[in-house]
């Protein structure tokens, strides 16, 4: 059972986001078949974007679009030449993006079989997450060998605070998620509100911080899986077409308040002790936002199928290389189009929000908005 009791306003709320995605659910299962992938493409790699940049990689969610398609086209092994055509500053932050693909994939394509949870599968998901960084071949997954508490640095005054003081290595940590997947396991399938759940289980499993990286990523991945592993089939199914951290993201002043409110930072060894309803407020508010995105992608998709010839041939250019920043006159020698095309095609692409226009004037230029 859960370790804290929602109040009547919080249950109140539960019900009312159930009842919205009935009426999701209910829209979408008329979606045809490329709308439904695309769809789930673009939930899956917004929450790549949004859970790699709350961490402070740099790629967005236009360049992940390029690094999952280079991918998909060309297969498992090129993953190297991804990396050999991305600049240096950006290398580390493909790795994180290449990594949290590949959980994510296991997350949405397993979540069944992933039942119940075990420590086994929360290391092999660890070490998906780490698989593209060099750097972390040593740890990835095993659990910490040192303390990671997590530390906030003022660079002004030199001044270091700590947010969070998990588990200590070795057996302390052990024993906490031997715990927390012996309680997961008999609480999800029982308990009626997913959300509750997952809010728990991912706070729980940050305040142990039981690897020595990735735990942020990982958490987050975790939340979804509990989230499609829920009782509620209708639930899990519109959850796939969503993206939470997408929200987060957004919010990651409040998602860190809330989280530190949570605990003051310290781990607790009764999880009764932890503050946990307005975390869940904070995920149902995040949860809410993001069922709200579903309609705007749904005529995104549809303004996509509506494109002419000449402003697919445009939005071709920014896709094969989504971190330029290109000037009509760019596009025109690219495209082999005549000036007035490609600017109707610019217009077009701009007013359906999949382009953004930087400048004005003869200084004018445009990148690509997944």
């Amino acid at each position: 059972m859960l370790s804290f009791s929602p109040g009547p306003k919080l249950e109140k709320a539960l019900k009312a986001v159930q009842s919205a995605i009935g009426m999701i659910r209910a829209e979408l299962a008329g979606v045809t078949g490329p709308e439904e992938a695309w769809l789930q493409r673009w939930s899956m790699i917004s929450t790549i974007g949004a859970s790699t940049r709350i961490e402070n990689a740099i790629l967005t969610d236009g360049e992940i679009e390029w690094v999952d398609t280079t991918l998909s086209q060309a297969g498992p092994g090129t993953e190297q030449q991804i990396l050999d055509r991305i600049s240096k500053d950006r290398e580390r932050s493909v790795e994180e993006v290449l990594g949290c693909r590949e959980l994510l994939g296991l997350v949405y394509l397993q979540a069944n079989d992933l039942f119940p949870l075990t420590e086994t599968a929360i290391r092999g998901l660890h070490h998906s997450l780490l698989r593209f960084y060099p750097g972390a071949a040593f740890h990835a997954g095993g659990y910490k060998t040192s303390p990671n508490q997590v530390i906030s640095v003022n660079h002004d005054t030199g001044e270091r605070r700590v947010v969070l003081d998990p588990t200590p290595p070795g057996p302390q940590t052990d024993v906490a998620m031997r715990d927390l997947l012996a309680w997961y396991n008999a609480t999800i399938k029982e308990q009626p509100w997913p959300l509750l759940v997952a809010t728990e289980f991912v706070f729980r499993f940050l305040a142990i911080h039981p690897f020595q990286d990735g735990n942020g990523r990982l958490g987050r991945a975790l939340f979804l899986l509990a989230l499609l592993q829920g009782d509620d089939p209708e639930f899990a199914r519109v959850i796939r077409f969503v993206s939470i951290d997408r929200q987060i993201e957004r919010h990651r002043v409040l998602y860190y308040s809330a989280l530190h409110q949570a605990s003051g930072g310290q781990f607790r060894g009764d999880a009764g002790d932890y503050a946990l309803e307005p975390l869940a407020w904070f995920f149902l508010r995040m949860l809410e936002a993001a069922l709200a995105d579903v309609a705007v992608m749904r005529r995104r998709f549809q303004a996509v199928q509506r494109l002419s010839a000449s402003a697919s041939q445009v939005l071709t250019c920014f896709k094969s290389a989504p971190e330029r920043r290109l000037k009509l006159a760019d596009l025109v020698a690219e495209t082999g189009l005549v000036r007035r095309t490609v600017q109707n095609a610019l217009a077009t692409l701009t007013d359906a929000g999949m382009l953004q226009r930087l400048g004005a004037g003869p200084a004018t230029r445009y990148q690509l908005v997944f």
